[in-house]
């Protein structure tokens, strides 16, 4: 399968308001990604791409990650069925962080816990002081 390499932009206006898609990685190689339903525009998951999942995403119309535990590339659903469909990919305006607006299939579920959303708790201050979680409800 063709990977394309991505263009090196130095030019600061051409990274922000020029047309060229040239993702700026971190010192590791990844890119921040925020994944969305377009259904519902639930905030799904947040993961991380590098070059390689970045092409098979565009190519292939499916969201893959690279995952840091495993080092490995991971294409999302691919053991649980619960694939992401890309509807549209964003970039911020340096690049350096993208939203994958998807389509969610299968059971719909997103976390490995197997919840919908991979942000299940909020953060609350206890009446100690202390901050504590609570569940959000699905």
């Amino acid at each position: 399968m063709f990977h394309a390499e991505f263009p090196d932009i130095a030019d600061k206006a051409e990274r922000e308001e020029g047309s060229i898609f040239s993702p700026t990685f971190d010192d590791k190689g990844l890119v921040t990604c925020v994944v969305v339903d377009v259904a519902d525009d639930t905030i799904l998951m947040l993961a991380f791409m590098n070059a390689e999942a970045v092409n098979l995403t565009l190519e292939t119309g499916e969201v893959h990650f690279w995952s840091r535990s495993r080092q490995a590339i991971w294409k999302k659903g691919e053991t649980s069925g619960n694939r992401l469909v890309l509807r549209e990919l964003l970039t911020d305006c340096d690049q350096d962080a993208m939203i994958a607006r998807v389509e969610i299939t299968g059971d719909r579920v997103a976390c490995h816990t197997g919840r919908r959303s991979c942000f299940y708790r909020h953060i609350d201050k206890a009446d100690d002081g202390t901050w504590r979680l609570s569940f959000t409800p699905e």
